[in-house]
């Protein structure tokens, strides 16, 4: 595996393998990996010929007094995990390198109007705007042919798939299921601000989730399987932000006839804000 932090040598390794037909795919992280986020490198090397993967802790996706500062890094743990998973090339930028006037004036920024805005964007504004963004410069930057997502950020993957068919990027976006814990805590780089205590209750936000979908599935009305969900999670210790159950298409409230649903919720516990999701048909 060969590492870049600068974007005239990713272009150029990947402007070689496009000359040779090969089909690239891009994983875009954050560091400090865990099993899903080689999950996602194992879908796209079944699909390219040429896996890059970023590492790059986007600050334009923090909001002040968030945890930009202390968020986990591992560079060279996290390196040797791509470089064992058959990754070909790693980007990993500093933030000079794509935000290159270092906040003399604010950076032009991508904007996906509606979906942005409500559920984490609605408790974290700005967030998928610095989302939007830091995706279309790396899409930009690596120009690949597909991209991989986790799942268990369902709102971003939306907020991806709209910016790209929005933009006409020729960006193919793939979404890869959740990846869970034997308890079904969803994999997290931010669960390692549990404590042991509040690691033995954090599965009950999967649980609410489950609880809430089977309830629908019983002929339950939505609103009341999200009243249930979110008093679930208050009874569990947490501090809910929302518990919601929404079309799985464009986050919009289901109407009756809706069938493809997703129960979403987001919730602080302790130092950890943790977010999940289920995805059902009715």
């Amino acid at each position: 595996m060969h590492t870049d932090r600068e974007i005239r040598g990713i272009r150029t390794a990947v402007a070689g393998w496009r000359g040779r037909g090969e089909y690239i795919g891009l994983v875009p992280t954050m560091g400090n990996l865990h099993d899903g986020h080689l999950r996602l490198v194992e879908a796209a090397r079944r699909t390219a010929d040429r896996v890059v993967v970023s590492l790059f802790v986007n600050p334009l996706q923090f909001a002040p007094g968030e945890d930009y500062e202390r968020y986990p890094r591992s560079f060279e743990a996290d390196a040797a995990r791509l470089a064992e998973a058959g990754v070909d090339l790693l980007f990993a930028p500093d933030v000079a390198t794509l935000y290159p006037d270092g906040g003399s004036r604010p950076p032009t920024r991508v904007e996906v109007p509606g979906l942005s805005d409500i559920l984490c964007g609605a408790g974290r504004p700005g967030h998928f705007t610095g989302v939007a963004t830091v995706v279309t410069k790396l899409f930009n930057i690596v120009a690949p042919d597909a991209a991989w997502f986790g799942e268990k950020d369902y709102q971003q993957l939306l907020v991806i798939r709209r910016l790209v068919a929005d933009l006409c990027l020729p960006v193919e976006v793939f979404g890869v299921p959740t990846v869970r814990e034997s308890d079904g805590l969803a994999l997290s780089s931010r669960n390692g601000y549990l404590t042991p205590e509040q690691r033995a209750a954090a599965p009950a936000l999967y649980q609410a989730l489950t609880a809430a979908r089977d309830a629908v599935l019983a002929g339950e009305e939505p609103g009341n399987a999200d009243t249930a969900g979110w008093n679930r999670l208050q009874e569990a210790g947490f501090e809910p932000e929302y518990f919601t159950i929404r079309r799985a298409a464009d986050l919009d409230e289901p109407g009756p006839e809706d069938r493809d649903l997703v129960a979403l919720a987001a919730a602080r516990l302790g130092e950890a804000r943790l977010i999940d999701n289920v995805r059902f048909e009715r």
